[in-house]
């Protein structure tokens, strides 16, 4: 027989993955799906809800077929952030969602800091608003396609249109309202001062571990019982933290995937005076996340695998492990393009310096990972220079998942990396279900999976530091010195 299980769903980039936890919390059950993600003009990174639908039932048929529905006792959500969503009355969107890989608003991102006061719109709402968030796509979709606008009812995010589908109720949670660039932390409303009049309307905002029940109409669609209680969950970075075991005050999680978050746990709600880190409420009661995303990392791997012909990411980090270090060019790696991590400039480009014939492509891959470990090491000082310690990274996914890259992290960072042995990249999905856990009253412990620990090489740490320096000279020669605020 079936022990009882706390199921997580995570809508990703790139698929929906999900998992079964036990009261233990080890997974005992796993499913994923992928969909596409279409670019109908240069810039447009966009997806449609209907292919996040079909996964989503995919993957609930997936873990029904390895744990019995009757043993499911709730069921909990996480989801990329920011993506915009609109909806016409009956919560029907109006178009396809533009994800948080779509750079078309930046000028709109720019007038709305403009009007609003860049440094007071950061201090209310703990965020730097640049074209990536909700309310700016908003205000360039009401330009662009005037005829969606007018049938558009609500503005939601992706969470919140799952959240939706599965209970008949427009809900949302303080970390995902965040990434609509008109969310009050201090308040924990939303505030028509910040732009939110400028809207249709917006979901109502619940703590995380809000439960709601699951309507007979989805539960038919998913062959789930009705009334199964489904927790309001939390964006995808501060569950992933959450999975990974990040959820004390000084913790510090690098969850690796399309972009990479770099997440530290903070005790108050602090903000940074040069904006080098974003605020967001965290699933843990009294605690927050400061974090910082790197935009182009599997993302720039994935890319520079098309370019040379490699066969994927694992690929690119092999071709990198066996270059010879002191030969590779220096690599810009903002290929998003953008950044934001404690680079926050929408502006900067990825570029590439002292190319030669010699150079193969081993000597660019590793060129691009030495430019994404110099950037994971800027995001680590800015969170030492905020009172944490050098206690061990916890990362996860994508490239984290390689041995040498993770020693590349170790070295430049004078941490211990601390990473699952299996390999898996499912803690969203893993922090879900332990808030829909927490919601029915349940505290699921972090899962003991067996961790391999990679220690730094103090031998490489004037490499590590001169080639931060020689990088920061590079992005000054071609146009992108020092981000000074408001910039």
């Amino acid at each position: 027989m079936s022990a009882d299980v706390w199921v997580g769903l995570d809508l990703g980039t790139s698929g929906l993955k999900g998992v079964a936890v036990d009261a233990s919390g080890r997974v005992v059950a796993r499913g994923r799906a992928a969909y596409d993600t279409h670019h109908p003009a240069p810039g447009a990174c966009e997806q449609d809800p209907a292919d996040w639908f079909a996964a989503l039932a995919d993957v609930v048929r997936a873990l029904a077929a390895q744990v019995e529905v009757d043993h499911w006792v709730a069921l909990g959500l996480s989801a990329m952030l920011p993506t915009l969503v609109t909806v016409d009355p009956d919560g029907v969107p109006t178009g396809p969602a533009i994800t948080w890989e779509d750079g078309r608003a930046e000028g709109e991102g720019h007038s709305l800091r403009e009007r609003l006061g860049a440094e007071a719109l950061y201090r209310r709402t703990g965020q730097w608003v640049d074209g990536r968030y909700l309310l700016p796509m908003w205000q360039l979709l009401q330009q662009r396609e005037p005829e969606r606008a007018a049938r558009t009812a609500a503005l939601w995010g992706a969470k919140d249109l799952l959240v939706h589908r599965l209970t008949g109720l427009a809900v949302t949670d303080p970390s995902t309202a965040s990434g609509f660039g008109c969310f009050d932390l201090t308040s924990g409303s939303w505030e028509p001062v910040l732009g939110a009049d400028l809207t249709p309307g917006l979901p109502t905002v619940a703590d995380s571990i809000t439960m709601l029940p699951l309507t007979s109409e989805a539960a038919a669609w998913l062959g789930l019982p009705v009334g199964l209680p489904v927790s309001v969950g939390a964006a995808d970075s501060v569950l992933g933290a959450l999975g990974m075991g990040a959820g004390e005050p000084g913790d510090v999680a690098y969850v690796a995937g399309t972009s990479t978050v770099v997440l530290g746990v903070a005790a108050e709600h602090v903000v940074d005076d040069d904006h080098r880190f974003l605020v967001t409420p965290t699933a843990v009661p009294s605690t927050w996340g400061l974090e910082m995303d790197l935009l182009a990392t599997g993302a720039a791997f994935r890319w520079l695998a098309t370019l040379v012909g490699a066969d994927d990411e694992a690929d690119v980090l092999r071709l990198a492990a066996a270059a010879d270090p002191a030969g590779a060019p220096l690599v810009l790696p903002y290929v998003a393009p953008g950044e934001q991590g404690a680079l926050w400039d929408p502006a900067l480009t990825g570029s590439v310096l002292g190319l030669h014939l010699g150079h193969g492509p081993g000597d660019l891959a590793l060129g691009l990972v030495q430019g994404i470990v110099v950037e994971s090491r800027r995001c680590l000082a800015v969170l030492e220079s905020h009172g944490f310690d050098r206690r061990a990274l916890r990362v996860a996914g994508g490239s984290a998942g390689d041995p040498w890259f993770r020693q590349q992290l170790a070295d430049a960072t004078g941490r211990d990396v601390v990473a699952p042995v299996d390999g898996d990249s499912d803690y969203s999905a893993i922090g879900a279900a332990m808030v829909a856990a927490r919601g029915a009253g349940v505290v699921l412990p972090v899962a003991a999976a067996a961790t391999s620990t990679t220690s730094p090489d103090a031998s490489r740490a004037v490499h590590w530091q001169q080639l931060g320096v020689r990088l920061d000279v590079a992005r000054a020669l071609v146009g992108h010195g020092p981000s000074a605020p408001g910039s």
